[in-house]
């Protein structure tokens, strides 16, 4: 690839504009905001600050691929990346919404392009100080200022997920932090709730408690015992009845936690502790299968044999993705055959094996020693695994 592959598109007059702006943004230097608190402001919750270690560590291994690239510049503009590479930075307005700032990094260096209207905020309370910015007025597209042969992120994700795999030291107990703060709203939550409490109801209240402690309720699925047949059971007017999964994905820092908890109102027969303990065995084969090299198809090749061995039925896992590497997106990437991406130290996985009326699932920290799950929280029962305590259900009277 070619140091034009990729380029984003401009006719002559935007290109004269992108240039402008972007020699503009660097010969005024970092915009500043005088006595603002940047990386432990309010905007951030405690410890979520940006790391300039951990920064010049992420630009080094963009540099890495853009010279593998035979690139001279990349324009990072998805929620992913550009969080990530800012170390932490909010990227959105709505959840829902596109980026509100990119970041073009190139040889000599890095430049965050946004609106006039956002700049003044993420400067305060977003950005690593020493960043040059580029604002645009709000009715322009942040492309305008993108300097013409910057190579679109697209045209290198596969590169750019391996560079940010190995969370580094920062960002790890960031996303240490988080985890446990996602586990300890559900429990909190699941051991005041009831079964005529609605799945509506329960996931409000979990959702508040996680924006409460600065956590972006991504995803937070309840399917009640009327609802246990779908895997993504999206909150409803049904009660919980006497048994309920519930699922969040909360985001903060720009890293998401994923976790999976049940609660129930009556204790488990035999059969129901049988088959939970075979879906952790599943559970164990994909731990057991996830070391540093591996292709993550391979390791989901090897591990989705665990199924049958465990008394499902083989093709279970086609059913319901397995989840993959977690970090600053729900799965980065999702697992699946033919895959490519490699297993890394230091990484996280979320992996998320389910059989009809059953799911188990953390945020689990590869490191060198051996993993570490994120998402705990002490208080929840637990039954001890080969590697790690694994949740058990939560028995409510």
């Amino acid at each position: 690839m070619g140091p034009g592959a990729g380029a984003m598109s401009a006719d002559a007059a935007t290109a004269a504009d992108a240039a402008r702006a972007a020699d503009a943004a660097r010969a005024a230097g970092p915009v500043r905001v005088v006595g603002a608190a940047r990386a432990a402001g309010p905007a951030r919750a405690a410890g979520s600050g940006p790391s300039a270690v951990d920064r010049a560590t992420k630009r080094t291994r963009v540099l890495a691929v853009l010279d593998a690239a035979q690139a001279e510049a990349v324009v990072l503009r998805s929620h992913t990346a550009v969080s990530w590479y800012l170390d932490g930075a909010r990227t959105h307005v709505g959840l829902a919404g596109d980026p509100v700032v990119w970041v073009v990094v190139d040889r000599t260096g890095d430049l965050v392009v946004t609106t006039a209207n956002e700049r003044d905020r993420l400067a305060a309370e977003e950005l690593p100080p020493e960043l040059p910015v580029a604002a645009l007025p709000w009715h322009e597209p942040l492309a305008t200022a993108v300097p013409p042969g910057a190579v679109d992120e697209s045209m290198l994700a596969g590169p750019l997920r391996q560079a940010r795999a190995s969370l580094l030291p920062a960002e790890a107990a960031r996303f240490a932090g988080l985890g446990r703060d996602c586990a300890e709203v559900l429990t909190d939550t699941l051991t005041t709730t009831r079964p005529d409490e609605t799945e509506r109801a329960l996931a409000a209240r979990v959702a508040a408690a996680l924006a409460a402690r600065g956590t972006d309720p991504l995803t937070v699925l309840v399917g009640g015992a009327s609802r246990a047949a779908h895997r993504h059971p999206l909150p409803t007017d049904a009660p919980l009845g006497g048994r309920a999964m519930v699922v969040v994905c909360g985001r903060r820092a720009g890293l998401i936690a994923n976790l999976t908890r049940w609660v129930r109102f009556t204790p488990p027969t035999a059969a129901e502790r049988a088959t939970a303990a075979r879906i952790r065995a599943v559970e164990e084969a994909f731990f057991q299968a996830t070391t540093p090299g591996r292709t993550l198809a391979d390791v989901l090749t090897e591990a989705s044999a665990a199924y049958g061995a465990a008394g499902f039925e083989p093709d279970e896992w086609r059913r319901h993705h397995q989840g993959g590497a977690a970090g600053y997106h729900g799965r980065d990437p999702r697992a699946a055959p033919g895959g490519t991406d490699v297993v890394a130290v230091d990484q996280a996985f979320a992996w998320n094996p389910t059989a009809p009326g059953n799911k188990i699932e953390d945020t689990v920290l590869l490191t060198a020693e051996q993993p570490a799950v994120l998402t705990v929280d002490p208080r929840w029962p637990v039954t001890d695994g080969p590697r790690f305590p694994r949740p058990d259900e939560l028995v409510r009277p």
